[in-house]
């Protein structure tokens, strides 16, 4: 197997992984408020990076100052992606929030092609326009308005690009687990305490209603999508891994009809479609 080809597998993974997000989230947050939902999720992935940290004897990477601030410029924009994220599946559906996030893409490509030093063919860049009119179709159906959760998605999807430029850094000094790791233990007790300042504190019984769900989103989500990505980031373009995410929405609106019920109107799958296609142009 390719290094590219590697890459690929790891992003159309990450997609599978990341298009289930908004669903297990909508099921923690019946019981359990946004902030805390990710405190809790990080919880878990904390306890598995650490896990594997003491296992492999690998706390040196910590001290690696080369990897510093870029790790903890990413804590800061994951944290606030997370937490837009969650904050806004609370007023919007799981469909609409797989779509809008894939605007990443075209962050993505504003802030290292555009004006940065990736450069892309025509070809890419047409499956970059393709890609901005499925979701346009989506976000605006009637009229140029955001409600206040796609709003919140929106300005997540502009920070995603952020992220993952600084975990390309840092990875070039310390392994995925150990920035991770970092990240989710930096930024656990700030979280929290917003949490407690912000929110109604869940009760035992509560997290105890969702706490599978809990556990499926640390794991899944926060450990093995996210060390996915991290490598993934290590072959392949910043670019190029967000337009096989983009494949994201067709997953999430797929699992979302059987789960949830949530069936996907026709302006969604009209968009969908340019979205797919500008994904395999721009991954060409």
């Amino acid at each position: 197997m390719t290094k590219k080809y590697q890459g690929e597998v790891y992003a159309i993974l990450i997609a599978l992984l990341e298009s289930l997000f908004p669903i297990i989230s909508i099921f923690i947050l019946v019981s359990i408020e946004p902030l805390f939902t990710y405190a809790l999720s990080i919880t878990v992935a904390n306890v598995v990076f650490v896990a594997i940290i003491f296992y492999q004897n690998s706390w040196s990477e910590f001290m690696v100052k080369e990897a510093w601030s870029d790790m903890l410029w990413l804590t800061f924009y994951i944290t606030m992606l997370f937490i837009l994220m969650l904050l806004g599946l609370q007023y919007t559906t799981a469909g609409n929030m797989s779509v809008i996030i894939s605007l990443q893409l075209f962050f993505s490509y504003l802030y290292f092609n555009v004006f940065g030093s990736d450069k892309m063919t025509t070809l890419h860049s047409f499956g970059a326009l393709l890609m901005g009119v499925g979701a346009i179709i989506i976000l605006f159906p009637n009229e140029f308005s955001l409600n206040k959760g796609d709003a919140l998605i929106f300005l997540a999807a502009m920070i995603a690009p952020l992220v993952s430029k600084h975990q390309q850094r840092a990875r070039v000094f310390v392994s995925a687990k150990t920035i991770l790791a970092f990240r989710n233990i930096i930024a656990l007790p700030f979280v929290l305490a917003f949490a407690f300042y912000m929110e109604r504190i869940p009760t035992v019984q509560n997290i105890m209603d969702v706490s599978f769900y809990i556990f499926l989103n640390g794991v899944l989500i926060f450990v093995f999508s996210k060390l996915l990505f991290v490598e993934a980031l290590n072959i392949i373009s910043i670019t190029k891994l967000f337009a096989w995410i983009s494949f994201m929405p067709v997953f999430t609106l797929l699992i979302a009809y059987f789960v949830l019920g949530e069936i996907a109107t026709w302006i969604q799958v009209l968009g969908v479609v340019p979205i797919v296609l500008g994904s395999y142009f721009i991954t060409k």
